[in-house]
Parts: C-alpha cells; sequence; structure tokens
C-alpha cells in the first residue's frame, strides 16, 4: 500500500499544505516565504527519500514564527499518517552527518511516544530572514506530531548554518532508516506490546 498523506491546516497565522510519499525519491516543491527554512527543507526531503511538497503562506509580517512551527505541526501529522499503523517498519534510525566543521546528530524512535531532547548553540540570531531559535521549535513540533521520541544536536561547529544544516540532515537520514519497512519483520510490529 502506499504510504503517502495529504494535510491542510488553516487558522489566523497560517495555511499549510503537506503532501507527503515515504517511499519516494526525495523529489520536492518547498514555498513556506523564508529562503532559509525552504532549502532545510528542501535538505530534509532529498536526503530522507521523502518525496514532499509543502505550501505555507503566514504571518511574515510578524516573523517567521508561526510559519516554521505551524511546518512542523503539519509535516509531522502528515509522516504520522502515512506511517498507520507502523507495522514492518525498522522503527529506529540514526545518523551523524558532518558539514565541514560541524556535526549534526539525530537518534528516533518511532514510538508513538513523544519526546525531544534537543542540543545545540547558536552563536548568532538570525539564518537569513530565520531566527536561530526557531530550529528547536520545528523539531520539536515535528516530532511531537510525528509521536515521535527524537535526540537531536549538534556537539559541535563555528558555523551556524552549517550547524542547522547538519542537523536537518541527519533527522532525514534517521527517518530513512527508521521508517523502512524491515522485510524479517513483514507484517509485525517491533514492540512488546504488540503496538506503537
Amino acid at each position: 500500500m502506499p504510504r503517502t498523506a495529504e494535510i491542510t491546516r488553516k487558522t489566523k497565522e497560517t495555511d499549510i499544505t503537506v503532501l507527503i510519499d515515504l517511499d519516494g525519491k526525495g523529489e520536492n516543491e518547498i514555498a513556506t516565504g523564508i529562503g532559509f527554512f525552504d532549502h532545510m527543507l528542501t535538505a530534509l526531503s532529498k536526503h530522507s527519500g521523502i518525496d514532499m511538497k509543502i505550501s505555507c503562506k503566514g504571518d511574515l509580517e510578524v516573523d517567521a514564527h508561526h510559519s516554521v512551527e505551524d511546518v512542523g505541526i503539519v509535516l509531522g501529522q502528515a509522516v504520522a499518517k502515512a506511517l498507520g499503523d507502523k507495522v514492518g517498519i525498522r522503527r529506529y534510525g540514526e545518523a551523524r552527518i558532518p558539514m565541514d566543521e560541524a556535526l549534526g546528530e539525530a537518534v528516533i524512535d518511532i514510538s508513538g511516544r513523544p519526546f525531544i531532547v534537543y542540543t545545540c548553540e547558536f552563536k548568532g540570531d538570525m539564518m537569513g530572514q530565520m531566527d536561530t531559535q526557531l530550529v528547536e521549535e520545528f523539531m520539536r513540533s515535528f516530532a511531537y506530531n510525528a509521536g515521535i521520541t527524537l535526540h537531536i544536536g549538534a556537539p559541535y561547529g563555528t558555523n551556524d548554518h552549517h550547524k542547522a544544516e547538519a542537523m536537518f540532515k541527519a533527522l532525514a537520514r534517521a527517518l530513512r532508516q527508521a521508517t523502512e519497512i524491515d522485510p524479517r519483520f513483514e507484517g509485525q510490529i517491533i514492540s512488546t506490546k504488540g503496538s506503537l
């Protein structure tokens, strides 16, 4: 069965549509109005192999916060919906991605128990038109709405762009691993409880 999902969410602050295919080739159309965020989401799609169409019209005259947080919400919901009952998935994924002097790390459990541990300190306040604090906001809203436990960070690095991009790429590779179907567990859920 195709593992796809489409979700639309409209509030007074944002109007978002997300369409994903977990078993894609990383093809994407991303338009949030925030150039740096589009760059990060493009990397997330390309390196996870998840096809993504993401459209966001947000109140950027205020700032980027609502758009970034709400895209995380909707993308997380789409991943949860596309995973369905999670039968046969590998469940766990991890990745360490270098980007020049920076290292990004991500460890995932598609557990149904949302939680995040985020460890990254940026030197500056902004990356393009995106506040550096919004990287954590995206990761949190994504993890909680996808129903995953996510430990993510950049333990070292001097360039904020490199640290952020390394984390998004690490998330991508960990997601790819965790969402893949494991032929050894065909028709099974990897849990002693029998459900995730």
